[in-house]
């Protein structure tokens, strides 16, 4: 009986001391908990929000006839500098079958009463010669006559207006010779040799022949989400890229918001236009895709953290860091942040540049696969 105990005990001991020995070398195995750190850095935070658009001119020209008829002649193309007062086409007039009618028989009432009214100056001019009538009365004729004369004239020069769209003394007032009413660059010739235009009335725009725009005074034109719309004002500084121009950025300013949102795909966008600085060497076209960053906010040179790095009470909301102190030792401080990008912050109080910081929220090896 004491023998069989004796085994039961140094069968006992064995096992204990082999399970003691195993716990003691998988502690062993395990890697250390090693805690990574970050220092705080020097940053230039800029908060910012992006606008979708086109660059096009401050100021579009739409250049009209003032006679419908046909192109006859174009004497530019897109890309080509006016000034004001260049020619740029030609019509030729097709004339209206009933005001050319109107015009024909005006000239033949003008005609007979020319006739007329020469019998009589030289009726009077007879008798004025002979002292029957007083120089007054020959005076009177003689101003008559004269009338006559210029209302024959005025409807010849009618007539052929009617006809031609032009007549001898006009000169470049002529309505068939259409001319640049601004300087600037020709953007778009809309129509061709040939083509039919109708005059600018009350009653009709009128075709248009040419668009011209001062290239040196370009604007962004873009939308912004309803979302973002709060955190905008006029004034804002612009950054704008164009997609065709690869690394350059210009300069602009936000100088107008639309008051009025236009529901578009689901969403409230709201119209926004800014002025780009003086353009002096790089030429953009009109009509170019664009992207605007709209610069909310901006610091130089700040200490600043990675916003992973922040951590906030569960009961205050209040932001903090973990610095370390010590071997595997940390100690929490409270943290006053400013402007974010959403990468960096900038650190106001709480820390320093030589403090380490604790990755809290580093993502596991497994998780990385």
């Amino acid at each position: 009986m004491k023998k069989s105990v004796t085994i039961f005990i140094l069968i006992f001991i064995v096992v204990t001391f082999s399970g003691a020995m195993y716990y003691l070398y998988q502690k062993n195995a395990e890697n250390p908990v090693v805690f990574k750190t970050e220092k705080p850095s020097i940053q230039t935070i800029v908060k910012k929000t992006v606008a979708t658009g086109s660059i096009i001119p401050l100021e579009e020209v739409l250049i009209k006839p003032n006679i419908s008829g046909v192109i006859e002649e174009i004497y530019v193309e897109g890309g080509d500098v006016l000034q004001a007062n260049d020619l740029i086409a030609k019509i030729k007039v097709i004339p209206n079958l009933s005001a050319l009618n109107n015009a024909k028989n005006a000239i033949q009432s003008a005609k007979i009463s020319l006739d007329d009214e020469k019998r009589n100056y030289e009726r009077q001019n007879t008798l004025y010669s002979k002292g029957v009538v007083s120089q007054q009365d020959l005076e009177r004729a003689e101003v008559t006559y004269f009338q006559a004369q210029q209302a024959f004239k005025a409807a010849n020069q009618n007539y052929d207006i009617v006809k031609t769209g032009s007549t001898t003394g006009l000169g470049n007032s002529a309505n068939t010779l259409i001319r640049s009413t601004v300087s600037g660059m020709v953007l778009e010739m809309p129509v061709e040799v040939g083509n039919q235009v109708i005059e600018s009335n009350n009653f009709n725009d009128g075709t248009t022949i040419a668009v011209l725009a001062d290239v040196n005074k370009m604007i962004f034109e873009g939308n912004v989400d309803e979302s973002e719309i709060g955190k905008i004002k006029e004034g804002l500084p612009l950054e704008i890229t164009v997609g065709a121009i690869e690394d350059k950025k210009f300069n602009a300013v936000l100088d107008y918001i639309a008051p009025k949102g236009k529901l578009d795909n689901g969403a409230v966008q709201f119209e926004i236009k800014g002025t780009l600085d003086k353009l002096e060497t790089t030429f953009i076209r009109a009509g170019l895709s664009a992207n605007a960053s709209i610069i909310l906010a901006k610091v130089d040179s700040v200490l600043a953290i990675k916003e992973a790095l922040v951590q906030f009470d569960t009961k205050t909301k209040k932001p903090y860091v973990e610095v370390k102190t010590g071997e595997k030792q940390f100690e929490r401080k409270d943290i006053e942040m400013g402007v974010s990008d959403g990468i960096y912050v900038e650190i106001l109080s709480g820390i320093t540049k030589e403090d380490e910081i604790k990755v809290w929220n580093e993502i596991k090896g497994k998780e990385k696969d």
